[in-house]
């Protein structure tokens, strides 16, 4: 069951922010101990690094290439360097993103554009430059990761983050939208919607932005707001990523799974 033996994935976002399991090295590593070829996508070629190594001592397979997935060419030329290297892309994970806090008056308007091309356009980005070379194949899977943000109210939380909610609410549909693109091509597209997932990310970022340099309170905070009782990590994003991947997803497409703990049925 949900064996990836022979095939290739591209997950951008390889890498983590600080120590732990972000979504992306978490998903990286599970494809990879199922059997999948792994290229790890990252802007910051140590963090991805750091999964290739990982990988590689579990006696799996990984190569990095370090790309701005803002940056069209340079997605081009990655989608690229996955086929002269491992012969064929069967899965594409676009894990890219982020949130800056604000509403529609207070928020910049760079912050905005900001926030719309490094959640959306990312994943546009990677699609545009991948879906060729699975055309080409007839067959692929792809799974883009969006969050509950763009599915509830984000001021639940006490933080609103137009931005990150609005972007993140178009990967869903653009998702849906490209799955009906492709849908007679063998390509099916799918998101992961992560809830409060306690990643690198808690710690690194976001106890200093929200939480005024406290993470314990931040993390009994968000706990406590899940209904289970505590935050999913890393490797509930990366169980749902590679069901999706796998050919036992093979007749889903156009939908979406929601990894929150029940976060959005204790939602308003």
């Amino acid at each position: 069951m949900l064996d990836m033996t022979g095939k290739v994935a591209i997950v951008t976002g390889a890498g983590s922010v600080g120590p732990g399991w972000g979504n992306g090295k978490a998903a990286a590593t599970l494809l990879a101990r199922q059997g999948a070829k792994v290229f790890l996508v990252d802007v910051v070629a140590e963090a991805a690094e750091e999964t290739r190594g990982i990988i590689a001592a579990e006696g799996g397979t990984a190569a990095v290439h370090k790309t701005d997935m803002l940056d069209s060419a340079q997605v081009a030329a990655m989608a690229r360097a996955c086929v002269a290297q491992f012969g064929r892309i069967d899965v594409l994970v676009n894990n890219v993103g982020g949130s800056a806090p604000g509403d529609a008056v207070s928020m910049a308007e760079e912050v905005w554009d900001r926030q719309i091309d490094f959640n959306l356009k990312t994943v546009f980005l990677g699609c545009k430059h991948v879906i060729p070379v699975m055309e080409r194949q007839g067959k692929g899977a792809i799974v883009n990761i969006s969050s509950v943000a763009g599915l509830r109210n984000d001021g639940h939380g006490g933080r609103t983050h137009v931005g990150y909610s609005a972007s993140k609410a178009a990967v869903i549909q653009f998702s849906r939208s490209t799955a009906g693109a492709f849908v007679a091509k063998g390509i099916r597209v799918n998101t992961v919607v992560p809830g409060l997932m306690h990643t690198p990310l808690v710690e690194s970022r976001l106890a200093k932005t929200v939480a005024g340099g406290d993470a314990t309170a931040l993390i009994a905070s968000r706990n406590a707001r899940c209904p289970m009782g505590h935050m999913g990590t890393g490797w509930d994003v990366a169980n749902a990523v590679l069901f999706l991947a796998s050919d036992e997803a093979g007749y889903i497409t156009g939908t979406e799974i929601v990894v929150d703990g029940g976060l959005i049925l204790a939602s308003p």
